[in-house]
């Protein structure tokens, strides 16, 4: 499929959002920015929130991840499960109890101002990161597929992509989101389905005979449980995917603030549980996708994409569904799933970010309303700059395969969200407000350490996804460590 043809078909898709976005921006209040006027139906968010929960990665990086992993990543995926029930009977109804706009309000609320402004700078440095991931490997695709052909330099393409998701989040923010997420979703939905319907055709194999294959079996293990030090491990991954759901979503204001547009508590918990066990069923079809598209790359002599002299096996999808045969209905088809996983949750995350620089950083729920829209206004822009520059830098820098580095990020920059939200609400100490960004900077530093040598401290022991676990105890301990020394305690929030 030429490259005009697929850039024509990206701009019918953005003229559909921007056309979603008409009707629900038309109200440009501070309301309906950050928290969509408390109006939303909670199934619309839930689905639209599969979206956002899988992205960009979860479209080409979990199926290029099975070669090496297999069906690993279920193992984590059903300690999701369980994170959702954590956050939704403890978490969910703090945020609406307290009626914050942001999440790290609670922080303010708890302990002072300067824990608020710890547990939001990780948030922002974390979205940061994880948004700039998400959309760097869609820029990727994109400049691999399309713009090379054109001479267009990567910069352009990641300008252009952050430029158009602002022009159709900047009127009506999170109440549009809801609803242009919905879209994605279903279209991000409809691709992996069809992908795998038209691949089994190819291959003569009706869904039965996936399953039953030798060469279906040789990518379709799950369970780990032979060597404990394997990162792949049953007992880390379950656990690790426990706690990355309670922090990933539960302390994020990105996922949050779309649970917050529920009418009420009971709606966004009906919200986040459905989310938890669709996952489960969504996030195999992907593994699925993954085993097919390496049978299928074996079976037609189709190569993993060398880049920069490195095998990226997140390519192998747009690989084969862009130039392995499948057709142009396919190439269309994988086009608008993969922008649409990858908006469906770089969109909601420049919102979050925005959101969360103005509330809790500068305070803007002070000022006036007039002031309030301008400063908001200016803040979407400059966040949509530092997104661009991150993405540019990963360009160069980023070598592994995108969920990876995504989840390993996550472990050191969630893990002080994870503790300081623990020992609020497990805990009635309080502490000593000034010092909490010590032992939140100190609890990275010593993660980092651990892991770096774990194998010589810890008899050979490797650390997985349980390093997220392994950071918040650390900081759990350490506001220990400041807790007021009159032993002051405060009434649970």
């Amino acid at each position: 499929m030429q490259p005009i043809y697929l850039l024509s078909l990206i701009a019918v898709y953005f003229c559909v959002l921007l056309l979603i976005a008409y009707f629900t921006g038309k109200n440009d209040s501070n309301d309906t920015f950050f928290k969509a006027n408390k109006k939303s139906p909670w199934y619309v968010v839930a689905f639209g929130m599969i979206g956002a929960s899988l992205s960009g990665v979860t479209f080409i990086s979990v199926p290029g991840w099975v070669q090496s992993s297999q069906f690993s990543y279920l193992q984590i995926v059903i300690g999701y499960l369980f994170g959702y029930f954590v956050i939704a009977y403890v978490l969910i109804p703090i945020y609406y109890n307290l009626k914050v706009t942001s999440i790290y309000e609670f922080l303010k609320h708890r302990f002072g101002p300067i824990t608020h402004k710890t547990g939001a700078f990780f948030f922002f440095i974390s979205r940061i990161l994880g948004a700039s991931f998400r959309l760097f490997l869609v820029a990727s695709v994109l400049q691999y597929f399309i713009f090379d052909a054109w001479n267009v330099p990567f910069e352009i393409t990641v300008i252009l992509s952050i430029l158009l998701i602002w022009i159709y989040t900047f009127k009506g923010g999170i109440k549009t989101i809801v609803w242009t997420d919905t879209l994605q979703t279903l279209f991000m939905l409809i691709a992996v389905f069809t992908t795998i319907f038209i691949i089994s055709d190819k291959l003569n194999w009706s869904i039965s005979d996936i399953f039953s294959s030798s060469e279906f079996n040789k990518f379709s293990k799950i369970i780990f449980t032979d060597d404990f030090n394997d990162k792949k491990h049953l007992i880390k991954s379950f656990f690790g995917g426990m706690f990355i759901a309670i922090a990933m979503t539960g302390l994020d204001q990105d996922m949050m603030q779309k649970n917050l547009t529920c009418k009420n508590i009971k709606e966004a918990q009906w919200n986040v549980l459905s989310l938890g066990f669709v996952l489960i069923f969504v996030n195999f079809v992907f593994l699925t996708l993954g085993a097919l598209l390496f049978i299928y790359a074996e079976k037609f002599g189709i190569s993993i994409p060398v880049v920069a002299g490195s095998v990226k096996t997140d390519l192998l999808f747009p690989e084969i569904a862009l130039k392995g045969g499948l057709g142009i209905p396919m190439s269309i088809i994988f086009l608008l799933g993969l922008i649409a996983a990858a908006y469906s949750s770089a969109d909601s995350a420049l919102t979050s970010l925005t959101t969360s620089y103005c509330i809790d950083f500068l305070d803007i729920e002070q000022l006036e309303e007039s002031k309030q829209k301008s400063i908001r206004k200016k803040t979407h822009i400059v966040i949509s700059a530092v997104l661009v520059l991150v993405i540019i830098i990963f360009r160069y820098v980023l070598e592994d395969n995108v969920i990876s580095s995504v989840l390993q990020v996550a472990s050191y920059t969630y893990g002080p969200l994870l503790g300081i939200f623990a020992f609020g609400i497990f805990t009635k100490f309080n502490i000593k407000d000034n010092l909490v960004w010590i032992i939140a900077i100190a609890s990275v530093f010593l993660t980092y350490l651990l892991n770096a040598y774990s194998v010589e401290l810890l008899n050979g022991y490797i650390f997985g996804y349980e390093l997220l676990i392994l950071n918040g105890f650390i900081t759990f301990a350490g506001l220990l460590l400041i807790k007021k020394s009159d032993n002051h305690l405060v009434e649970k929030q």
